[in-house]
C-alpha cells in the first residue's frame, strides 16, 4: 500500500461543490422541519457555503437552483460569493414544481408547455453568463403513471428536440449535464430513468453534453462503480451528485449508509481519470438536511468524501494489477480491502493543520460559536426551502 505522504499532493486537488438548497429547510415528502439559523435569502445560503469552505478547505463553489435562488442581480451575487472566498458553480433548472408540468415539461404533448420549459432553461443560461458558471444541470421529473398514458417513443423524440434547442443556446465554454433517476414521481415509466438513457440523449447532442450520476438514483443492488467506469470510458461522465440512500432517493449525508460503496466509486473515479489535473468531472453534493443542522451536515459530507478519496489514493494499483494479471483472486481482494480499512483520520488532521485548517473541522465549527450567532441573527423573515 502507498504511504500517506505519497498522496498529499493529489489530495490537494479535491474540490466538492455544495448545493444551496442543502442550507434551506428540506428533507422528506411528509414533513419538513424548520430549524433556527436557516438562511432566509440566497446571500445567506452562499454565506453558509463559504463557512463550510472556511472550515474544511474543500468546498470552493456553491450550486444554485432556479427559480429557488432567483435574485435581481446575479452579477452582484457572484461578487458577493467571491468576496466570501467561494464561487457560483452549477446552475440547476426546475421544471417539476409548476402546475403546467403535471404531464411533462420537455416531453409534454403541448408545444406551448414545451416552449415554456425551454424558455426556463434559456433563463438559466442567462444566469450562467452572469455568474460565470460552466454547467447547466437538468433533472426531469417526467414520465407516466399508467400504461397507455403516453407514447413512450414520442416522448423521447420530444425530449431530444427540447434538449437540442437548449444545448444550441449554450456558449462554447458551457456544458449541459443530464441527470437520471430510477423512479419518482412517475411510477410506470420515467423518461430518463438510467445512465443509458441519459447517455443516449447527451451523445446525440454533442461533446459538451454529459451525464450526471446521482448516487441515490439507482435500483437497490446496482453496481454504481461499474456505471462510473463505463461513463468515464465513454468520456461522458460530467458530474456527481453525492449522497446516501437506504431505500430510495434519501439524499442523506454521503458515506452515511455505505462508506465502502463511496470508496469503490472513488477508486473508479481515480483509475478512470475522473479526478485530478485534466479532469472535468464535477464532484457535487445533493443532500437535504431535515433533522440535522445544515452547515455541520455539509461539513461532515465533504470530510467523508475526502476520507474515502484518501483511501482510494492509497490503493497500491501496481500490486493490484499484478494480482489481477496472475488471476490471484484472494490477493487482489486483499490489496483492495487493505486501502479501504486504512485509518487515515489522524493523517488527514495533520495534513489540514499544515495548511492552516482545523485538524477537526467538525469540532472547530461547534467550538467557534458560529451556529449560535446565525441562530441569534436570523430571526424574522421567511426561511428558505424548496420553492
Amino acid at each position: 500500500m502507498r504511504a500517506f505522504a505519497d498522496i498529499t499532493e493529489a489530495l490537494s486537488a479535491l474540490a466538492v461543490e455544495v448545493p444551496s438548497w442543502a442550507y434551506g429547510n428540506s428533507g422528506t415528502r411528509f414533513k419538513v422541519f424548520g430549524s433556527p439559523g436557516t438562511p432566509r435569502t440566497v446571500e445567506e445560503k452562499v454565506a453558509d457555503a463559504a463557512t463550510v469552505h472556511r472550515f474544511t478547505g474543500l468546498a470552493p463553489s456553491v450550486a444554485l437552483h432556479i427559480p429557488w435562488d432567483l435574485v435581481d442581480d446575479f452579477g452582484a451575487l457572484r461578487r458577493n460569493a467571491e468576496d466570501l472566498g467561494v464561487r457560483i458553480g452549477t446552475i440547476n433548472s426546475n421544471t417539476f414544481q409548476d402546475d403546467d408540468y403535471k404531464l411533462g415539461a420537455l416531453t409534454h404533448t403541448d408545444p406551448k408547455i414545451r416552449q415554456k420549459a425551454i424558455d426556463h432553461h434559456f433563463e438559466c443560461i442567462d444566469v450562467m453568463h452572469a455568474t460565470g458558471s460552466r454547467d447547466l444541470k437538468i433533472w426531469l421529473a417526467e414520465g407516466t403513471n399508467y400504461p397507455g398514458q403516453g407514447d413512450l417513443r414520442a416522448r423521447q423524440d420530444r425530449l431530444h428536440e427540447g434538449l437540442s434547442t437548449i444545448y444550441d443556446r449554450l456558449a462554447d465554454d458551457q456544458r449541459l449535464v443530464l441527470e437520471y433517476k430510477f423512479f419518482e414521481p412517475a411510477f410506470y415509466h420515467t423518461d430518463v430513468p438510467d445512465w443509458g438513457t441519459s447517455y443516449v440523449q447527451v451523445a446525440a447532442l454533442g461533446e459538451r453534453a454529459m451525464v450526471c450520476l446521482d448516487t441515490g438514483h439507482h435500483a437497490p443492488g446496482t453496481n454504481i462503480e461499474f456505471i462510473v467506469a463505463q461513463l468515464l470510458r465513454l468520456g461522458k461522465l460530467g458530474s456527481f451528485d453525492f449522497n446516501s440512500r437506504f431505500y430510495a432517493d434519501d439524499d442523506l449525508i454521503v458515506g452515511a449508509a455505505d462508506p465502502y460503496q463511496l470508496y469503490r466509486i472513488l477508486v473508479e473515479v481515480v483509475r478512470g481519470g475522473g479526478y485530478g489535473p485534466g479532469s472535468d468531472v464535477a464532484l457535487m453534493l445533493d443532500q437535504c438536511h431535515n433533522i440535522e443542522k445544515k452547515i455541520p451536515g455539509q461539513i461532515r459530507s465533504v470530510l467523508n468524501v475526502q476520507e474515502m478519496l484518501a483511501r482510494a489514493l492509497l490503493l497500491d494499483r501496481e500490486a493490484l494489477a499484478a494480482a489481477q494479471e496472475e488471476g490471484d483472486v484472494l490477493l487482489a481482494n486483499e490489496i483492495f480491502m487493505d486501502a479501504f480499512y486504512t485509518d487515515v483520520r489522524a493523517d488527514l488532521a495533520h495534513w489540514r493543520e499544515e495548511r492552516g485548517l482545523p485538524g477537526d473541522p467538525m469540532r472547530a465549527y461547534v467550538g467557534s460559536g458560529h451556529q449560535e450567532r446565525i441562530e441569534d441573527e436570523r430571526v424574522g423573515g421567511t426561511q428558505a426551502g424548496w420553492g
